[in-house]
């Protein structure tokens, strides 16, 4: 199924290799996605609502707007697989299903544009997408060229049908021909995570310069475990994961699935805190026509997002492990010195039906600072107190629920 890549490009790259300077998400990507929530669903005749269609993203970009997500930061509205035709074109282009994108990306971009959002594409680099549609693969500079054309403003290039060592060449080629067309586009790619699978240890040094945001593990699926099983994976191996993210190049543990049919309210918010805590695109998939009043909530608190969204972009890391409760923690601003603010997220995995008492001392997860900290609960929306650094308080956190502060410094 593989599609070596010529020795010209090889050499080509060799010689002169672009880094990636778009100066584009400066903080972690927001937006809506399809692919957790409708998957691959082409029959239009028997489902048209829930079909892969221009019809579904243009109710989606009205509701995100109408909703109050964009407003929030929720801007980008992503196609994933499945909106291709089964053959290119005769010139050689790729091209929508006709029957189910009938006015053409074009306009479809043209139509999210117009509500103020930005239009998110999906392809593959391998010679077909994980569906089975034509990959970008022998087509790098003009499929870059079209999708520039078409106005898109982010892109998502899986792996699927693809040789992952001809990655580390591969994904950084197409990146060229992307800056190339000189149209700004946030470049997501799943380059690490394919590579992952076969035990090769990813080139951090090219996939930092190459990409916005890459994928480090498992697709997301609508459970609790889940979930746990991406938290685990990030936590087990943070040392060498948080590195790597920072303005302009995220760890991106895929999508959100609040809203959907896996979790339960309390697992949601814990969701939502531990993607803010770790620095993490925050791309929602579900279908926000049906949305559940106390799940949008969730989605559009604003004091969880603006954790998300902090400009030092430093993203955090499990601290603790014991009794069934972790502790997570992430540097943010405002700072004093060498002083940071710090979230908190106070996650349980305990299952005994009760809440769990949790006494904290900031001291104790290397929060120092003289004058003391400023405490609030974000999702009950209210200050807990003023403390220094040693003195203990206590937080209940429901089981898989979690409590998220906001420990600020005190000036």
């Amino acid at each position: 199924m593989f599609k070596a890549i010529t020795v010209t490009c090889i050499l080509a790259l060799l010689v002169e290799v672009h880094t990636l300077d778009n100066g584009l998400a400066l903080t972690p990507p927001m937006g809506w996605m399809a692919w957790e929530r409708f998957r691959c669903n082409v029959d239009c005749e028997n489902d048209p609502d829930n079909c892969i269609s221009e019809s579904l993203f243009t109710t989606m970009s009205d509701l995100l707007v109408s909703e109050g997500y964009a407003d929030l930061g929720y801007k980008v509205v992503s196609l994933d697989d499945c909106w291709l035709a089964n053959e290119r074109d005769a010139e050689g282009k790729l091209q929508p299903d006709p029957l189910r994108f009938p006015s053409g990306l074009k306009a479809l971009g043209d139509y999210i544009h117009a509500k103020g959002l930005l239009f998110g594409m999906y392809e593959d680099y391998g010679n077909y997408t994980c569906a089975g549609y034509p990959g970008i693969l022998g087509h790098l500079e003009v499929d870059a060229n079209t999708f520039a054309e078409w106005g898109v403003d982010y892109l998502k290039l899986d792996g699927c049908y693809a040789d992952p060592v001809e990655m580390d060449i591969g994904y950084p080629e197409f990146g060229q021909y992307l800056n190339a067309t000189k149209r700004s586009m946030v470049y997501s790619c799943s380059w690490p995570d394919y590579q992952r699978e076969l035990g090769i240890i990813p080139d951090w040094e090219s996939i930092i310069k190459t990409c916005n945001l890459w994928r480090n593990f498992d697709d997301i699926q609508d459970s609790w475990a889940s979930v746990t099983s991406i938290l685990d994976y990030y936590a087990d191996n943070q040392d060498s994961i948080i590195p790597n993210a920072g303005p302009g190049h995220w760890n991106d543990p895929d999508m959100l699935i609040i809203g959907n049919f896996g979790l339960s309210y309390d697992q949601a918010k814990a969701q939502m805190a531990l993607w803010a805590i770790m620095a993490a695109p925050l791309i929602m998939s579900n279908d926000l026509r049906n949305m559940d009043p106390k799940f949008k909530a969730i989605l559009q608190n604003k004091e969880i997002i603006a954790v998300d969204q902090d400009v030092l972009g430093i993203q955090g890391r499990r601290l603790s492990k014991e009794h069934g409760i972790e502790i997570w923690t992430r540097p943010i601003s405002p700072t004093e010195e060498n002083f940071y603010s710090y979230a908190v997220a106070i996650l349980s995995r305990r299952d005994d039906g009760m809440p769990y008492k949790v006494p904290i001392t900031l001291s104790k997860y290397g929060m120092t600072y003289s004058l003391g900290y400023k405490v609030t609960d974000l999702y009950e929306g209210i200050v807990l107190g003023e403390f220094d650094p040693d003195a203990e308080f206590s937080v209940f956190v429901n089981p898989s629920g979690v409590v998220v502060l906001r420990c600020d410094l005190i000036f």
